[in-house]
Formats: C-alpha cells, sequence, structure tokens
C-alpha cells in the first residue's frame, strides 16, 4: 500500500465522519435535555477522540510525507493545497468547536449546540474540497 493510499483512506474516513457530525450527530445535541447536556457533551468528546485519534494521526502524517515521497504526477502545488486545507481544519478546530464544546460543559444552552453546527459547516466543507483533492492526486 502506497502514502497516497493510506493517506486518501485515513481522509475519506475523515470526510464521511465530518458529514456524520454535522449532517446526524451533532443536530442531536439540541435533543438532549439542558439537565443531560454536560454528560452527552463529555461522552461525546470522549468517544470521538478514540474514533478519530487513528485516522486524523494517519491523514496528517501521511499528508505530511507526500510532500516530500509523491507519486509520479501528483504535483507538490497539489499537495501543499490539500495540506492548507487540513491547516485550516485543524486551526478551526482548535479555535472555534474546542471552545464551544467546553463552552457547552459551562454553560448548556441551545444557542451554543447552534453555533457548534453552524461553525462546523466550515469543517464540512474543507474536508469535503481536501477528499475532491485526493481523489485528483489519486487519478494522476
Amino acid at each position: 500500500m502506497t502514502w497516497l493510499t493510506i493517506h486518501a483512506t485515513a481522509t475519506w474516513f475523515m470526510v464521511g465522519l465530518i458529514w456524520t457530525i454535522q449532517s446526524v450527530h451533532y443536530p442531536l445535541f439540541a435533543r438532549v435535555g439542558t439537565a443531560d447536556l454536560i454528560g452527552y457533551e463529555n461522552e461525546h468528546t470522549t468517544r470521538m477522540l478514540r474514533l478519530l485519534a487513528i485516522p486524523a494521526g494517519l491523514e496528517i502524517s501521511t499528508g505530511a510525507v507526500l510532500v516530500w515521497t509523491r507519486p509520479a504526477g501528483v504535483g507538490l502545488w497539489l499537495v501543499l493545497v490539500a495540506g492548507a486545507l487540513l491547516v485550516a481544519i485543524w486551526t478551526t478546530t482548535a479555535f472555534v468547536q474546542v471552545p464551544l464544546h467546553r463552552r457547552l460543559v459551562d454553560q448548556p444552552d441551545g444557542t451554543v449546540v447552534q453555533r457548534l453546527v453552524r461553525s462546523n459547516r466550515v469543517r464540512t466543507g474543507l474536508w469535503t474540497v481536501r477528499g475532491m483533492l485526493v481523489i485528483v492526486m489519486l487519478s494522476a
């Protein structure tokens, strides 16, 4: 299996995961009563970290490897653009999503849930575009 194949597998796992979070999981936060929201949020965070740790780590590390070991026909510009999207995704995660998740624990209410769903559209879009770029890499 090549680095690009591993990278594509990890990337598309993450694309599927972010779409599931965006369209199913985050909207369900609004269905959890305020009294149960803190426990639900804590459980969500724990389970998501377990689920995404390996694929996210693979996506990041193989993305870096591809800068130096690209398959023939895959331009450096393509790898760098896809990498920049990954940096944007994790920057958004760190500075928008994580604080909103923390706020749900400190101040559980529906407005925070709505902001979580709305702001996550950025990550969903970026990961989807990344996935398309990876398909372009695979077809080069």
